[in-house]
């Protein structure tokens, strides 16, 4: 499905049953906008959102129906105002043409210095989802020679200033194009995908105290692109988003996992 050029640099993508429309926003140098999309792919809601798209870099949703934006991209690993705008589920009906977040500010435990010396800049993050009233959040390596390492950290779902909760690292490969980009689990908590741009990790069976030691399967992508969002449509297929590049993405995919 092609996208609207509305949203050329898609990050993040979540489904909404309720309001029946999928809801994506835009990275960095974008306007702070919430779009809905039909099934036909055109563009039935548009919201403003009443705080700045530092560097918006994914999106979910709770069972409740809040959303949350991660505006936690961090290339330089210089930044010490990371956070991630709730938006309540009321305050998206009636289509509403504004609305105010909640704030969930955070820092991580293990970053000391703002930018840290290159080996050790981990700190960058485009992936998070929604699982049993916490966030978690999979950084994207900006590491030279460690462009596949990702740490799993939690947060709390309520607006405040935290320190990020870290749990486990994982390694997608050491490829030039496998940092992680996305990240979303199924609605039965037994499935999790991690996005790259050039594969899509698939965990089953779940360990839900340290996701990285569950089952996994890594599925590569035939077709090229530079793939920013991914979410389950069900427990068998993926939704995928990639950016248009003037030549490429720009579109909406469905991609079939086991």
């Amino acid at each position: 499905m092609d996208l609207p050029f509305d949203l050329n640099e898609v990050s993040g993508i979540a489904i909404d049953k309720s309001n029946k429309v999928i809801w994506m926003v835009n990275d960095s140098g974008n306007k702070p906008l919430l779009f809905g999309i039909d099934g036909s792919g055109k563009i039935s809601k548009t919201i403003k959102i009443e705080a700045k798209n530092k560097d918006w870099e994914d999106l979910t949703m709770d069972p409740s129906g809040n959303l949350y934006i991660g505006d936690f991209g961090n290339n330089a690993n210089a930044s010490k105002t990371l956070s991630i705008l709730k938006i309540a589920a009321d305050s998206l009906k009636n289509n509403p043409k504004t609305v105010v977040p909640e704030v969930i500010r955070f820092k991580y435990p293990d970053q000391k210095k703002f930018p840290p010396k290159k080996s050790k800049r981990h700190f960058d993050c485009e992936a998070f989802f929604y699982y049993q009233d916490n966030l978690y959040l999979f950084t994207k390596s900006r590491s030279p020679k460690q462009k596949g390492k990702t740490n799993l950290y939690t947060l709390p779902t309520k607006k405040g200033n935290y320190e990020a909760t870290y749990i486990s690292t994982f390694n997608t490969c050491e490829e030039s194009r496998c940092w992680v980009t996305s990240a979303d689990i199924n609605a039965k908590g037994d499935k999790m995908a991690i996005l790259t741009e050039n594969s899509v990790f698939v965990f089953s069976n779940l360990n839900t105290s340290d996701f990285f030691k569950s089952d996994y399967k890594r599925y590569t992508f035939a077709y090229d692109s530079q793939k920013e969002s991914v979410t389950f449509k069900n427990d068998s297929i993926l939704y995928i988003a990639d950016e248009y590049l003037g030549v490429s993405g720009g579109n909406l995919y469905s991609f079939k996992i086991d």
